[in-house]
């Protein structure tokens, strides 16, 4: 079976793949294995991320921690953005949409009563990506959730 042919503005999403180890809390949860590999010839990226052995979570982490997660994301040419499904460990669901622009990587969601947004910058080396999710109950007032940071593996 032949495979499809990606979009290119799929590329934009380059600087992800690969294995990264992903802290939050300011360090305090991780590191957590991430991968990001291309499926289906390059037409989406899946990333899958897990607990290890010398995973550490805060106390207040432990019992709703939603590893392992997965999400895929594509691109919707009509929109000029990607779709990234979420899925996890907890049987969460959701649906976020993705933006990656001069290594800047957004996603947001607009739930009722639970809005979410993520912003990270990729450094110039692509080696470390920082930023963190904000949360709203009504999508006007934001306020913190939790800070992250990639490190790609063997880079730390």
């Amino acid at each position: 079976m032949r495979q499809p042919t990606p979009h290119s503005a799929l590329r934009q999403l380059d600087v992800l793949v690969g294995e990264w180890d992903m802290w939050a809390a300011g360090h305090s949860a991780g590191p957590v294995r991430t991968e990001f590999a291309w499926l289906e010839g390059g037409a989406f990226l899946v990333q899958r991320a897990d607990l290890g052995p010398e995973s550490v979570l805060p106390a207040e982490w432990a019992a709703g921690a939603p590893f392992p997660t997965v999400t895929v994301t594509g691109y919707d040419e009509t929109e000029g953005e990607f779709t990234t499904l979420y899925a996890d460990g907890r049987g969460v669901a959701r649906t976020y949409r993705t933006r990656m622009s001069e290594g800047v990587w957004t996603q947001w969601r607009a739930a009722p009563g639970f809005h979410q947004r993520f912003t990270a910058t990729s450094d110039d080396a692509g080696d470390t990506i920082s930023g963190g999710w904000e949360r709203s109950r009504d999508g006007e007032l934001w306020m913190p959730d939790f800070d992250v940071t990639y490190t790609r593996a063997g880079k730390s």
